[in-house]
């Protein structure tokens, strides 16, 4: 039997935070990282395109929670434990320095994943954290199996048993930070916890659509998106990629509509307005407009500020041709081009991973999870981090600061129990 004060299963994001921060409060505290692959902390290598969004410039956390489509009400309050500026902190204080971007995104200022990579392999030997590659669970139970909910004043002598593919392990403190992991899923459904059935987040739109056949690489900057027949919305840049539609707007109604998508198969219609203008506004310019541009053709007339190639294929979709002049523009016709700018419907068929973000909207049911310090309502000395619990944010350094939070709150919370610095 491999004994430890405390073990954390998952190797990723939040279980190296967290398993830095515990040993960094009490080096006497003798703490392991159980990692099913051959090496750790792949999600963070290849998040945002091999750089790592390590979080977003947004410092208010009021402001902070309204990105987290499931999660929203119960990270703010440790949001106001540990927040984006304690992020930054962090980093610097270990010789990571951070940067901002133009859209809030903030990466190393080496531009490369493998600097956190670097800090954390450092840390965790600096702070002798054992971490044990190729090391995957199979079951946890506790040592006399019982819950807290049947036994008051005795719980915190009860210890957890680890069975591994490597032998077995016992700790006083375990700390499941292993992302959307089905196994262990299932594990901690075996122990009572309740899993919110998990299903895909951040995804591109397959669309198979004339008007945006061949014009991949065309950026709207700025649009607003509606599912046909739903309240969910959204708005922001939209990118036409090879298959469909992609971009923020996109992104963001993916993850606030999981759930809802995922119950329609991924086959749906939305509504694109692309110059965030009522139709009504929309037919009076293109009224003015027929009358100033009399003599000119429609189709060489881009308007709005939109994309030339854009405005080509939702002129051709209104019954004109590249020849059609203003002045011969008939009711019809300006009709269908104030309804194609305002108001345009595309058929989704499916979807498609976006760049490698592999984000799950489902986990750890999140009533019974003690927000304060990340511990499990059922079982004492049981915490979780990061995307094992029913949380998930929409793109840029979200999911990686809730990680952060999560971990650095639990470590606090395990590592005064297990008596560190406060």
């Amino acid at each position: 039997m491999n004994t430890y004060d405390v073990i954390i299963v998952g190797g990723g994001a939040a279980g190296f935070f967290a398993a830095i921060n515990i040993a960094e409060q009490n080096s006497a505290i003798k703490v392991a990282i159980l990692e099913r692959g051959k090496e750790g902390l792949q999600k963070v290598k290849i998040s945002g395109g091999g750089r790592c969004n390590v979080t977003h410039a947004e410092f208010i956390p009021s402001e902070l929670v309204l990105n987290y489509p499931r999660g929203e009400k119960e990270l703010l309050g440790p949001f106001h434990q540990f927040m984006t500026g304690d992020t930054i902190d962090w980093f610097e204080k270990r010789g990571v320095e951070l940067k901002i971007e133009e859209d809030g995104r903030m990466f190393p200022v080496s531009n490369t994943s493998q600097t956190i990579v670097d800090c954390f392999l450092k840390e965790a030997e600096k702070h002798n954290v054992q971490v044990l590659y190729n090391h995957s669970v199979k079951s946890i139970r506790l040592s006399e199996d019982v819950m807290l909910s049947e036994v008051e004043a005795s719980h915190t002598q009860e210890t957890f048993l680890l069975e591994t593919n490597q032998g077995d392990f016992s700790c006083k403190k375990l700390l499941i930070a292993t992302g959307s992991n089905p196994k262990i899923w299932n594990v901690l459904e075996e122990l009572g916890h309740t899993i919110s059935q998990p299903v895909p987040s951040l995804f591109t739109f397959d669309i198979n659509d004339e008007r945006i056949k061949d014009i991949p690489g065309v950026v709207a900057q700025h649009v607003e998106v509606a599912v046909v027949d739903s309240n969910l919305y959204s708005e922001g840049p939209l990118l036409i990629t090879h298959v469909g539609m992609s971009a923020p707007a996109i992104l963001k109604l993916s993850a606030f509509g999981a759930i809802e998508l995922a119950k329609r198969d991924y086959k749906f219609d939305i509504e694109i307005n692309f110059i965030r203008q009522s139709f009504e506004d929309c037919l009076d310019q293109l009224k003015a407009l027929k009358q100033e541009m009399a003599k000119k053709t429609v189709y060489k007339s881009t308007q709005f500020d939109l994309p030339k190639r854009l405005w080509h294929n939702l002129v051709l979709a209104s019954s004109m041709t590249n020849e059609t002049r203003w002045a011969d523009l008939n009711k019809s016709q300006l009709e269908q081009l104030a309804a194609q700018l305002t108001k345009a419907v595309f058929k989704v068929t499916g979807k498609s991973t976006f760049k490698e973000e592999f984000v799950t909207a489902g986990g750890i049911n999140l009533k019974e999870v003690n927000f304060k310090t990340f511990e499990s309502k059922l079982y004492s000395n049981l915490f979780f981090a990061g995307e094992i619990l029913n949380i998930d944010a929409i793109t840029g350094g979200f999911n990686f600061q809730n990680a952060w939070s999560g971990a650095y709150i639990a470590a606090k919370a395990i590592s005064q129990e297990l008596g560190g610095k406060s």
